[in-house]
């Protein structure tokens, strides 16, 4: 028979003679031996001392699991605030629910800051607009005008133009008229031009020449006309001017017949017969004038006028007077003279015209490309020069860090947790978790306490 060793003293103080008999094997000489070992454990361990050691570790892990999950839960729940009576309850609504104004504030403080910094817009807008983006979204925007052109859908593409046609001919070329007609040169070399290629070189051709004989004898100057011009001219004062120089300036034979029957008296016949006699004298006029060759030498004269047979320094003269006079009717009336123009024309019609001509242009088509590309250049280069000061200007306007403040204000609190839960689930779950391995932890710190003190 195994005999039992004597435990340590302080063995005995800091662990139950059932323990240690156990341990050992053997029975506890202070009580009577009652069969096998295994008997004697069940006696020895009783429900109070398994509790004493394992209660510890499984109540501090439910209390710490069950915490940290409560606290997590604690950040978005309640969603709302909840009133006994009058009285709203502590923590209710959550903390982020109950703070969430302040919080969209710093997420907005934080972007404006960090992220969106002025120099960080001016680098996303460079990258933005850089020429081939720039030249490809005008591309978009000019060959989807012609589709809407060459589809025929185009009442308010006309009305669009025809106000761009109209306020351009009735309001911005006047007032530009009116500040470069100022200047001295003004159309100086464009007038020259036009003298020198049109004017002096202007013929008119033989069937001109004799179209405009025709029209100025049949329209400008007919028989009745005439008629009524040499009654117009043959005045008293006239008629005795035209007597007193005969008189005066004849000689010889002439002399003789201007003193003895002199003008006066058949002047003033002529003068009575063309009141007196109106059909006969146009019969008169209109035989004389086809018996000279009146229109025939019109013809003739028409064609041999031409700026090219006068002297050079008179041309040249001509020429300076035509381009003062077109410059200061401009500089005078040439801004009335345009509004005049802009009021007369239907720039409707006008706006569908050019529609209809560029619908079926096919260079229109072609030349997008170069069109677009030349725009962007010149988009480029006024975005490399005021690009800082536009991005500046923009911020305000924008109200980026408003529209952040806003939209983190109108999420539901329901969805900000949803949100944070799929992104940092595991995160949270590990939080849970630590804290039930912590409060195990503390609970085997305090069993093994309570075992040294037992």
């Amino acid at each position: 028979m195994q005999v039992l060793q004597k435990p340590p003293t302080i063995l005995l103080q800091a662990v139950p003679w059932e323990y240690w008999s156990l341990l050992n094997n053997a029975p506890n000489p202070a009580k009577p031996h009652h069969g096998s070992v295994s008997g004697l454990s069940l006696s020895a361990l009783d429900l109070s001392q398994i509790w004493l050691l394992s209660g510890p570790p499984i109540v501090g892990g439910i209390i710490g699991y069950f915490t940290n999950d409560i606290a997590i839960r604690m950040l978005f729940r309640p969603y709302r605030p909840i009133f006994i009576g009058k009285y709203q309850l502590p923590f209710t609504p959550g903390v982020i629910p109950r703070n969430q104004g302040k919080l969209a504030k710093r997420i907005s403080d934080s972007i404006m800051g960090t992220l969106l910094t002025p120099d960080e817009l001016q680098g996303i807008a460079r990258r933005f607009l850089q020429v081939e983006r720039v030249q490809g979204a005008l591309l978009w925007v000019l060959r989807l005008a012609l589709d809407q052109i060459k589809g025929g859908r185009q009442e308010n593409m006309t009305k669009v133009l025809a106000n761009i046609l109209r306020d351009l001919f009735g309001e911005s070329l006047p007032r530009l008229l009116q500040v470069v007609a100022k200047r001295d040169n003004f159309l100086e070399e464009q007038l020259d031009q036009i003298f020198d290629r049109v004017l002096l070189e202007l013929q008119l051709s033989a069937e001109q020449s004799d179209k405009l004989a025709a029209w100025l004898l049949g329209t400008v100057l007919p028989p009745e006309t005439l008629r009524l011009l040499l009654i117009d001219f043959l005045t008293d004062r006239n008629i005795q001017i035209i007597d007193d120089r005969f008189r005066a300036k004849t000689s010889g034979t002439y002399w003789v017949v201007a003193n003895l029957l002199g003008l006066k008296n058949t002047l003033v016949r002529l003068r009575s017969f063309c009141l007196d006699d109106r059909t006969a004298t146009n019969e008169i006029l209109q035989d004389l004038t086809t018996s000279l060759r009146i229109r025939q030498r019109l013809k003739e004269f028409f064609q041999d006028v031409s700026l090219q047979n006068l002297p050079v320094s008179t041309v040249r003269q001509l020429r300076r007077t035509m381009g003062e006079s077109v410059r200061n009717y401009l500089r005078e009336r040439g801004a009335t003279l345009l509004q005049g123009l802009s009021a007369s024309v239907n720039w409707d019609s006008a706006a569908s015209v050019v529609l209809s001509r560029l619908r079926g242009l096919e260079a229109v088509g072609e030349s997008l490309n170069v069109v677009s590309y030349e725009l962007a250049l010149v988009l480029d280069r006024y975005l490399e020069r005021d690009l800082e000061a536009i991005v500046m200007e923009a911020i305000p306007i924008l109200e980026i860090d408003q529209v952040i403040i806003t939209r983190v204000v109108a999420i539901p609190p329901e969805e900000m947790e949803a949100g944070l839960n799929e992104l940092i689930q595991t995160e949270l779950q590990a939080i849970v978790n630590l804290g039930g391995v912590l409060g195990v932890l503390i609970g085997l710190l305090q069993s093994a306490s309570l075992l040294w003190q037992h």
